[in-house]
């Protein structure tokens, strides 16, 4: 297409295929893996290791297995307060944790693109550009999540569906500053065969790296027994398989964050001239 540079380091131009477009996510890593990795730790990792520890530490399965072994009631008189308690911390970490993903999503998205531009990054400032988007990006990230569920309640295809038309919400939001719902639709079905591959590749590294984190976790927590916080060392056992499980997800929000940037970029110059310049600017 005329305009749009072969050699771009981000956008992959028309008709270089996948290759084209892999070549470029792992150029995106090698560039960028030492903010990267740091931005992914501190807003995706930590916060998903504390939300798992938290949900331990008010988890009442333990208690409640102890009160039907000694043959009290068949639930406990403190069941209703331990599950709203359960479900509280639950919900409320998550809303949390999605606060402080969606800075790390805009601040890893400004580190790519402005690195593939040639232009200087540093962590304070990435740092500072994603709480500046960040609550904008979380708001749309709960409303496509209410979508997301509501797909997943009706059937599995329908919440596939969801999940696939509205993946580049984040980038558009974020290099559009417009309503991302709406044109990430259009994007995915002006382009559908495309843009699904790239995701469906997306979804698989993401869906490989997240079952072995929670292997991992489930196969480390077994020996632990049902109250792994009964003694000081089993908690301490207990912390550490949930920080390795949480580092092992870390090539899951990696890849996540390069794939869909990349995969923005070229929607992006199938529509017409764009560059890694031209997206560096759109996001301020």
């Amino acid at each position: 297409m005329p305009g749009v540079d072969p050699n771009d380091p981000l956008v992959t131009p028309p008709g270089a295929g996948l290759d084209g477009w892999f070549g470029r996510c792992l150029a995106a890593v090698r560039r960028g893996w030492r903010l990267l990795l740091p931005i992914v730790l501190l807003t995706q990792v930590l916060p998903a290791a504390l939300i798992s520890a938290l949900t331990y530490a008010v988890d009442p399965s333990a208690d409640w297995e102890a009160a039907a072994a000694d043959g009290s009631a068949l639930l406990p008189d403190t069941f209703a307060t331990d599950l709203a308690t359960l479900f509280g911390v639950v919900i409320g970490g998550t809303l949390l944790f999605g606060l402080v993903q969606s800075v790390g999503w805009a601040a890893g998205t400004w580190v790519i693109a402005r690195q593939a531009a040639g232009e200087p990054v540093g962590f304070g400032e990435a740092v500072r550009y994603g709480l500046r988007r960040a609550l904008g990006l979380w708001a749309w990230t709960l409303l496509v999540s209410l979508l997301l569920g509501i797909g997943l309640c009706l059937c599995l295809l329908p919440g596939l569906y969801v999940a696939f038309a509205l993946s580049l919400f984040g980038p558009v939001y974020l290099f559009e500053r417009q309503p991302p719902i709406g044109r990430a639709f259009r994007m995915f079905h002006d382009r559908l065969g495309l843009l699904l591959g790239r995701v469906a590749l997306i979804m698989a590294a993401v869906m490989v790296a997240t079952v072995v984190a929670g292997v991992v976790e489930s196969v480390g927590s077994v020996p632990l027994g049902v109250d792994p916080l009964g003694s000081p060392g089993s908690t301490v056992g207990l912390f550490a398989v949930i920080v390795v499980a949480a580092v092992l997800s870390l090539p899951a929000y990696l890849a996540q964050q390069v794939g869909l940037v990349v995969t923005y970029a070229e929607q992006r110059a199938h529509e017409g001239p764009v560059n890694a310049a031209r997206l560096a600017a759109e996001l301020g």
